[in-house]
C-alpha cells in the first residue's frame, strides 16, 4: 500500500486503529487521571463499539482498502530479535525513572508476545509491572502521515509514552514504511508534538495546534522540516492550554475540501491566533492571520464555511464539544463519521445539506461497494460510543489513516 497522505478527507484507503483491550480494565480508578481518563471505562462495551465503528470504515474503503490494528503489526516486527532488543533499548533510555534495567535479562528472554502484552499492559510474569497503556486506542496522536512521509510523535505525557516507543518500531521495521522511512520527521526528547494538532489540508499547507500536548518547539521544529518536504505553509493554531481542548481536533475537524466543524468558543470568536509560517531561505518566516477561516481562504482562494459544533445554542456547543463532536473523521470528501450522542452537531449538519444516517443504515447500504471516487453526496454517520467517549476522544482520535486518494 503507498503510504501517502495529502489531504483530511481524501477517500480512505489505509488507516491503523487499536480496538480496547484489557489494558483499559487494569485502570484503576484512584489513578484514572495519571492515566489520562476521566473516567473508567467498560471493556466489553468499548470494544463492540469501537467494532461498530470499523465496519462503517470497512463499507466506505475501496475493496483494496485496509484497516490495520496496531498490535498486529508491532507483534510482526517483534518476530525479529533485533526489534525486540532495541524497543527494550528505548524503553530504558526514555523511560529511566522506570528502573527497566533492572529487569532487562528477563526482558530478552520474553518471546513476541509476553513483549507486546508488557508494552500495552504493563504486566510481566513475576513482580515487575508497570501502569497499563489504555489511551492506546488513540492511535491518532502517534504519528502523522503528511504526503508521502510521516511525522514520529513525541508524547507530552509519560502515561503515553510506551505507544510511541512502539510506532517507532513499527516505522523503522515493518515493511508497510518502507518508502516512508526515506521521509521520517522526527524531534528532540525535550520537545513535544501529537498527531491529534496535526490536520493536513493539502499537500502545500498543514495546520499545527499548539496545544498543551504540543509545544511551541516541536511545532517549530516540525515545521522547518516539513518545509524541506515540501510544505509551503504551516498554520499554527493557539488553542486553550486546557483538558477539553487538549489537540486541535478537539475543536476543529475538516468535513469535506472545504467544510470544518468547528467549536465557536475556541475557533470561530478567536482572532490573531493563527501565524503562518513558510519557508524564507534558510530560516521559516512567520506572519500574523487575523482569524483561522480567513488563513485558510487567503491561502486556498476558497471561501471555507465553518459549522458549529453543537448547532446555535451555547450549553450545547459545550456539551457536544465535551462529547467530541468537533472530532469528526473523513471517510471521504463530504462524508465523516462521529458519535451519535451529539446530536446538535448532527442537525446543524443536516443544515447544511448532509444527509444523517446511523451506523446500521450506512453499513446496509455501502457494505461491499464503498464510496465512489465521484460521489457527491454528503453523509454524516453516526455510531453509538457512549463507552468510548470517557476516554476523551472520538472519530479522528482513534484513527490514523495512512493512505487516502
Amino acid at each position: 500500500m503507498e503510504i501517502n497522505v495529502s489531504s483530511e478527507t481524501g477517500h480512505l484507503r489505509g488507516v491503523i486503529v487499536h480496538t480496547p483491550g484489557r489494558e483499559v480494565s487494569l485502570v484503576n480508578p484512584a489513578l484514572k487521571e495519571e492515566l489520562l481518563f476521566d473516567d473508567i471505562i467498560f471493556e466489553n462495551d468499548a470494544r463492540q463499539e469501537h467494532l461498530d465503528m470499523l465496519d462503517i470504515f470497512r463499507a466506505a474503503m475501496p475493496a483494496d482498502g485496509k484497516v490495520y490494528e496496531i498490535l498486529s503489526l508491532a507483534l510482526e516486527c517483534f518476530q525479529q530479535e533485533d526489534a525486540r532488543a532495541e524497543f527494550i533499548e528505548m524503553m530504558e533510555t526514555e523511560l529511566p525513572f522506570e528502573n527497566i534495567q533492572a529487569v532487562e535479562d528477563e526482558l530478552l528472554r520474553l518471546d513476541p508476545d509476553q513483549l507486546l502484552r508488557f508494552a500495552v499492559e504493563g504486566t510481566m510474569n513475576g513482580s515487575f509491572n508497570l501502569q497499563p497503556a489504555p489511551n492506546l486506542l488513540f492511535t491518532r496522536d502517534l504519528a502523522a502521515v503528511v504526503g508521502d512521509g510521516i511525522i514520529l510523535s513525541r508524547a507530552a505525557k509519560h502515561a503515553r509514552s510506551r505507544e510511541f516507543l512502539l510506532i517507532r518500531i513499527i516505522v523503522k521495521y515493518h515493511p508497510l514504511f518502507g518508502h516512508a522511512r526515506k521521509k521520517v520527521i522526527s524531534i528532540g526528547k525535550k520537545q513535544s508534538i501529537e498527531g491529534g494538532d496535526v490536520l493536513v489540508l493539502s499537500e502545500k499547507i498543514v495546520l499545527i495546534g499548539m496545544s498543551e500536548r504540543t509545544s511551541f518547539s516541536g511545532l517549530m521544529s516540525v515545521a522547518g522540516k516539513l518545509h524541506h518536504h515540501g510544505v509551503e505553509h504551516i498554520l499554527a493554531v493557539d488553542i486553550p492550554k486546557q483538558r477539553s481542548s487538549m489537540h486541535l481536533d478537539t475543536i476543529f475537524t475538516f468535513t469535506d475540501e472545504t467544510e470544518c466543524v468547528a467549536f465557536p468558543p475556541a475557533i470561530m470568536e478567536q482572532n490573531h491566533n493563527v501565524v503562518d509560517l513558510f519557508a524564507g531561505g534558510d530560516f521559516v518566516q512567520s506572519r500574523q492571520c487575523y482569524s483561522l477561516k480567513h488563513a485558510l481562504e487567503e491561502l486556498t482562494g476558497k471561501e471555507f464555511t465553518f459549522i458549529k459544533c453543537g448547532g446555535e445554542e451555547r450549553i450545547s456547543q459545550y456539551r457536544e464539544q465535551w462529547t467530541d463532536g468537533a472530532n469528526l473523521f473523513a471517510l471521504a470528501p463530504g462524508v465523516v463519521v462521529g458519535y451519535g450522542r451529539n446530536t446538535r452537531t448532527f442537525e446543524t449538519m443536516a443544515d447544511y445539506g448532509y444527509i444523517h444516517m446511523n451506523q446500521y443504515e450506512f453499513v446496509e447500504e455501502y457494505k461491499g461497494k464503498g464510496i465512489a471516487q465521484d460521489n457527491k453526496k454528503k453523509i454524516a454517520v453516526s455510531f453509538e460510543g457512549h463507552e468510548l467517549c470517557r476516554g476523551r476522544g472520538g472519530a479522528r482520535c482513534m484513527t490514523l489513516p495512512i493512505s487516502r486518494t
